[in-house]
């Protein structure tokens, strides 16, 4: 280990720069420590240009639409959360709707989701969004076979239509292995400070797997284009998966430029077009 003095010492007042210093000269070798460290090191650097990035549609008046899809458990709602945790609140809202009203019933279906839309200036996460009806409507039969069909083939023309208003359209589909998916929905079972997180549906991914598996290859194929891509997260790595969504956002937000270097995963982003 190489030595310091109080000039050391005086540098280093601040926790953060403590951790630092304690790592860069080999004082903490842990490995699950060190990792950790590293993650929490890179996602706060991310969450600055986050911030800049929200200022930046401030000054633009640019509007931003993430759709979040992925398998029950896969961290949705996780990686939002690391999203939004230093923007200001009032420059941004999540969208996860219930399940439709008997009114919303009888509404073009994508109609409750697009009155969310954000105004000049503004993020809006969809925590799940009009893509139910391309994947858990119809595992379930919660519709048609003709109103699934009818989605597929107007859902590229919604979507082009945002894009063609100017708004950054970016739909995320993140993806865990079945073991992975079960651990994960062992684990909310087993936390009471996370079972409000298990519902009904989560509770039968795992024996439905495979018609999962089946509407998602479906939608990845039908409903990518090069202007409208899945970027598909896959990981069983949230944390990976957390750092690699917030680069690919910063990275893909025209005329925005990031302060911190931006290099993706090629074995845990893949791009359906």
């Amino acid at each position: 280990m190489s030595e310091f003095n109080l000039k050391d010492l005086e540098k280093i007042y601040k926790q953060e720069e403590i951790m630092d210093f304690l790592v860069e000269h080999d004082v903490i070798k842990e490995k699950k420590f060190i990792k950790e460290y590293k993650y929490e090191k890179e996602l706060k650097a991310l969450q600055y240009d986050l911030v800049h990035l929200q200022a930046y549609l401030a000054h633009t008046g640019k509007r931003i639409v993430i759709l979040f899809e992925g398998r029950d458990a896969a961290g949705k709602g996780g990686s939002i959360k690391r999203i939004v945790k230093n923007l200001n609140p009032k420059r941004y809202h999540i969208v996860a709707l219930p399940k439709p009203t008997e009114k919303e019933q009888g509404q073009w279906y994508f109609q409750r989701y697009l009155k969310e839309l954000p105004t000049a200036g503004y993020f809006a996460f969809y925590d799940r969004s009009w893509y139910n009806r391309a994947v858990v409507e119809p595992v379930f039969d919660f519709c048609t076979e003709d109103e699934h069909e009818l989605f597929m083939k107007e859902v590229n023309h919604v979507e082009q239509r945002l894009v063609n208003d100017g708004i950054v359209f970016i739909k995320f589909f993140l993806d865990i292995s079945k073991e992975e998916q079960k651990e994960r929905l062992d684990k909310r079972k087993e936390d009471p400070l996370k079972k409000w997180k298990l519902g009904d549906l989560d509770k039968q991914a795992l024996e439905k797997w495979d018609s999962y598996t089946h509407y998602i290859k479906k939608m990845l194929d039908v409903t990518a284009t090069p202007e409208l891509p899945w970027i598909e997260i896959r990981t069983d790595d949230k944390k990976t998966a957390r750092l690699e969504i917030i680069k690919y956002l910063l990275n893909n937000v025209e005329g925005f430029k990031p302060q911190n270097e931006i290099e993706l995963d090629d074995d845990v982003v893949i791009k359906h077009t």
